[in-house]
Protein backbone atom coordinates (compact mmCIF):
# COMPACT_ATOMS: atom_id res chain seq x y z
CA UNK A 1 0.00 0.00 0.00
CA UNK A 2 1.09 3.75 -0.66
CA UNK A 3 1.28 5.37 2.89
CA UNK A 4 2.06 9.33 2.99
CA UNK A 5 3.62 10.81 6.33
CA UNK A 6 3.38 14.44 7.11
CA UNK A 7 6.14 15.48 9.40
CA UNK A 8 9.08 14.02 10.44
CA UNK A 9 9.69 14.24 14.13
CA UNK A 10 10.32 11.52 16.52
CA UNK A 11 6.70 9.54 15.93
CA UNK A 12 6.91 10.67 11.70
CA UNK A 13 10.14 8.93 11.53
CA UNK A 14 9.48 6.34 13.61
CA UNK A 15 5.85 5.33 12.02
CA UNK A 16 7.23 5.92 8.40
CA UNK A 17 10.35 3.30 9.55
CA UNK A 18 7.05 0.67 10.57
CA UNK A 19 5.14 0.80 7.54
CA UNK A 20 8.61 0.23 5.25
CA UNK A 21 9.39 -2.50 7.11
CA UNK A 22 6.20 -3.78 6.63
CA UNK A 23 6.89 -3.31 2.89
CA UNK A 24 4.41 -0.69 2.82
CA UNK A 25 5.77 2.46 -0.10
CA UNK A 26 6.22 5.26 2.09
CA UNK A 27 6.81 8.68 1.16
CA UNK A 28 7.83 11.54 3.99
CA UNK A 29 7.35 15.07 4.19
CA UNK A 30 8.19 17.71 6.09
CA UNK A 31 9.56 21.15 5.48
CA UNK A 32 13.12 20.92 6.96
CA UNK A 33 15.19 18.94 4.99
CA UNK A 34 17.64 18.13 7.95
CA UNK A 35 14.17 16.56 9.79
CA UNK A 36 14.68 13.39 7.84
CA UNK A 37 17.88 12.39 9.46
CA UNK A 38 15.81 10.74 11.82
CA UNK A 39 14.77 8.17 9.86
CA UNK A 40 16.75 4.98 10.24
CA UNK A 41 19.17 4.59 8.05
CA UNK A 42 17.92 1.59 6.33
CA UNK A 43 14.58 3.44 5.44
CA UNK A 44 14.15 3.20 1.70
CA UNK A 45 11.26 4.95 1.07
CA UNK A 46 11.38 8.96 -0.59
CA UNK A 47 11.55 12.10 1.71
CA UNK A 48 9.91 15.66 0.17
CA UNK A 49 11.28 18.15 1.05
CA UNK A 50 8.08 21.20 1.30
CA UNK A 51 5.34 22.88 3.33
CA UNK A 52 2.60 20.64 3.44
CA UNK A 53 -0.02 23.02 2.44
CA UNK A 54 1.47 23.25 -0.89
CA UNK A 55 -0.65 21.76 -3.50
CA UNK A 56 2.48 21.45 -5.38
CA UNK A 57 4.27 19.29 -2.07
CA UNK A 58 1.11 17.45 -1.90
CA UNK A 59 1.60 16.55 -5.61
CA UNK A 60 4.88 15.67 -5.36
CA UNK A 61 4.32 13.43 -2.11
CA UNK A 62 1.86 11.39 -4.58
CA UNK A 63 -1.11 12.65 -2.96
CA UNK A 64 -3.44 11.34 -5.59
CA UNK A 65 -1.91 7.75 -5.56
CA UNK A 66 -1.71 7.12 -1.72
CA UNK A 67 -4.23 4.90 0.31
CA UNK A 68 -3.60 6.66 3.54
CA UNK A 69 -2.07 9.65 5.21
CA UNK A 70 -0.57 10.17 8.90
CA UNK A 71 -0.07 13.60 9.68
CA UNK A 72 2.02 14.08 12.56
CA UNK A 73 3.92 17.50 12.61
CA UNK A 74 3.91 18.73 16.14
CA UNK A 75 1.25 21.46 15.38
CA UNK A 76 -2.43 20.31 16.25
CA UNK A 77 -3.80 23.68 14.62
CA UNK A 78 -1.39 22.74 11.79
CA UNK A 79 -2.21 18.75 11.99
CA UNK A 80 -6.25 19.99 11.34
CA UNK A 81 -5.37 22.05 8.46
CA UNK A 82 -3.40 19.93 6.40
CA UNK A 83 -5.66 16.81 7.01
CA UNK A 84 -8.84 19.42 5.94
CA UNK A 85 -7.31 20.16 2.92
CA UNK A 86 -6.33 16.38 1.94
CA UNK A 87 -10.02 15.58 3.06
CA UNK A 88 -11.41 18.33 0.83
CA UNK A 89 -8.88 17.67 -2.19
CA UNK A 90 -8.33 14.12 -2.42
CA UNK A 91 -11.24 12.23 -1.45
CA UNK A 92 -10.18 9.12 -2.90
CA UNK A 93 -7.72 8.95 -0.11
CA UNK A 94 -9.05 5.87 2.37
CA UNK A 95 -7.64 6.56 5.73
CA UNK A 96 -6.56 10.40 6.93
CA UNK A 97 -5.11 10.13 10.56
CA UNK A 98 -3.92 13.54 12.46
CA UNK A 99 -2.12 13.54 15.46
CA UNK A 100 -3.19 15.45 19.15
CA UNK A 101 -0.49 16.18 21.71
CA UNK A 102 -2.74 18.77 23.63
CA UNK A 103 -5.67 17.59 25.05
CA UNK A 104 -7.35 20.78 25.16
CA UNK A 105 -6.97 20.87 20.90
CA UNK A 106 -9.26 17.67 21.00
CA UNK A 107 -12.43 18.85 20.44
CA UNK A 108 -11.11 21.27 17.91
CA UNK A 109 -9.61 18.64 15.59
CA UNK A 110 -12.85 16.38 16.06
CA UNK A 111 -15.09 19.56 15.01
CA UNK A 112 -13.35 19.05 11.53
CA UNK A 113 -14.63 15.12 11.04
CA UNK A 114 -11.00 13.88 11.46
CA UNK A 115 -9.85 10.81 12.87
CA UNK A 116 -7.59 11.79 15.69
CA UNK A 117 -5.02 10.08 17.87
CA UNK A 118 -3.95 11.60 20.74
CA UNK A 119 -0.66 10.33 22.21
CA UNK A 120 -0.77 12.58 25.55
CA UNK A 121 -4.26 11.14 26.63
CA UNK A 122 -3.89 7.73 25.43
CA UNK A 123 -0.69 7.76 27.68
CA UNK A 124 -2.08 9.34 31.07
CA UNK A 125 -5.28 6.76 30.26
CA UNK A 126 -2.41 3.84 30.27
CA UNK A 127 -0.87 5.40 33.02
CA UNK A 128 -3.85 5.71 35.39
CA UNK A 129 -4.77 2.13 34.67
CA UNK A 130 -1.41 1.06 36.29
CA UNK A 131 -1.45 3.25 38.84
CA UNK A 132 -4.91 1.77 39.95
CA UNK A 133 -4.43 -1.90 39.25
CA UNK A 134 -2.05 -3.37 37.28
CA UNK A 135 -3.54 -6.66 37.70
CA UNK A 136 -6.23 -5.50 34.82
CA UNK A 137 -4.21 -5.40 31.21
CA UNK A 138 -5.38 -3.67 28.35
CA UNK A 139 -5.05 -5.54 25.27
CA UNK A 140 -6.97 -3.21 23.07
CA UNK A 141 -7.78 0.61 22.92
CA UNK A 142 -10.34 2.05 20.57
CA UNK A 143 -10.78 5.24 19.57
CA UNK A 144 -8.25 7.53 22.22
CA UNK A 145 -8.81 5.18 25.34
CA UNK A 146 -12.93 5.93 25.90
CA UNK A 147 -13.50 1.98 25.01
CA UNK A 148 -11.26 -0.80 25.82
CA UNK A 149 -10.82 -4.42 26.14
CA UNK A 150 -9.38 -5.43 29.20
CA UNK A 151 -7.84 -9.42 30.19
CA UNK A 152 -8.79 -9.13 34.10
CA UNK A 153 -7.59 -12.73 36.51
CA UNK A 154 -10.48 -14.34 38.18
CA UNK A 155 -9.77 -15.04 42.15
CA UNK A 156 -10.97 -17.72 44.83
CA UNK A 157 -13.47 -15.22 45.93
CA UNK A 158 -15.20 -15.52 42.86
CA UNK A 159 -14.86 -18.98 41.98
CA UNK A 160 -17.93 -21.27 41.71
CA UNK A 161 -19.68 -17.98 41.16
CA UNK A 162 -21.50 -16.82 37.69
CA UNK A 163 -20.57 -13.91 35.69
CA UNK A 164 -23.89 -12.04 36.17
CA UNK A 165 -23.15 -11.85 40.00
CA UNK A 166 -19.43 -10.91 39.21
CA UNK A 167 -21.34 -7.98 37.05
CA UNK A 168 -23.78 -7.04 38.89
CA UNK A 169 -23.77 -3.28 39.94
CA UNK A 170 -21.29 -2.31 36.98
CA UNK A 171 -24.41 -0.54 35.49
CA UNK A 172 -24.37 -2.03 31.83
CA UNK A 173 -20.99 -0.98 31.06
CA UNK A 174 -19.09 -3.97 31.05
CA UNK A 175 -19.42 -6.30 27.87
CA UNK A 176 -17.86 -9.55 28.40
CA UNK A 177 -15.85 -10.82 25.43
CA UNK A 178 -14.52 -14.10 26.07
CA UNK A 179 -13.50 -16.23 28.99
CA UNK A 180 -10.37 -18.40 28.58
CA UNK A 181 -9.75 -21.11 30.79
CA UNK A 182 -6.90 -23.35 30.78
CA UNK A 183 -5.74 -21.63 27.42
CA UNK A 184 -9.20 -22.36 25.34
CA UNK A 185 -11.27 -19.46 24.90
CA UNK A 186 -14.80 -19.57 24.74
CA UNK A 187 -18.20 -16.71 24.28
CA UNK A 188 -19.75 -17.35 28.27
CA UNK A 189 -23.47 -16.64 28.87
CA UNK A 190 -24.27 -14.56 31.83
CA UNK A 191 -24.71 -17.80 34.18
CA UNK A 192 -21.54 -19.32 33.33
CA UNK A 193 -19.74 -20.34 36.59
CA UNK A 194 -16.48 -18.71 37.18
CA UNK A 195 -13.10 -20.88 38.65
CA UNK A 196 -10.02 -19.38 40.21
CA UNK A 197 -7.53 -18.64 37.45
CA UNK A 198 -10.11 -17.77 34.60
CA UNK A 199 -8.99 -14.84 32.17
CA UNK A 200 -12.42 -12.70 31.08
CA UNK A 201 -11.90 -10.46 28.70
CA UNK A 202 -14.28 -7.71 28.95
CA UNK A 203 -14.70 -4.24 26.59
CA UNK A 204 -15.43 -1.92 29.02
CA UNK A 205 -15.11 2.22 30.23
CA UNK A 206 -12.69 3.40 32.89
CA UNK A 207 -16.22 3.75 34.92
CA UNK A 208 -17.02 0.24 33.90
CA UNK A 209 -13.59 -1.04 35.08
CA UNK A 210 -13.35 1.01 38.01
CA UNK A 211 -17.06 -0.88 39.33
CA UNK A 212 -15.17 -4.22 38.43
CA UNK A 213 -12.46 -4.02 39.97
CA UNK A 214 -14.65 -3.02 43.19
CA UNK A 215 -16.13 -6.22 43.09
CA UNK A 216 -13.55 -8.14 42.31
CA UNK A 217 -12.30 -6.51 45.67
CA UNK A 218 -15.33 -6.84 47.62
CA UNK A 219 -15.33 -10.28 46.86
CA UNK A 220 -19.04 -12.70 46.67
CA UNK A 221 -20.32 -11.41 50.31
CA UNK A 222 -21.14 -8.01 49.00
Amino acid sequence: MNFIVIGCGRVGAELSYRLFKNGHQVVVVDSKKDAFNRIHSDFRGRTVEGEALSMDTLTRAGMDKADGVAVVTNSDTMNAVIGHTIRTHYPQVKQVLVRNYDPAMREMLEAFGLQIVSSTAWGAERLQELLIDPSFRAVFSAGNGEVELYEMYITEKWNGHSIAALLEGCKNAVIVAALTRAGRAELPASDTLLKSGDVLTVSTTLEGVTALRGRLQEGTEA
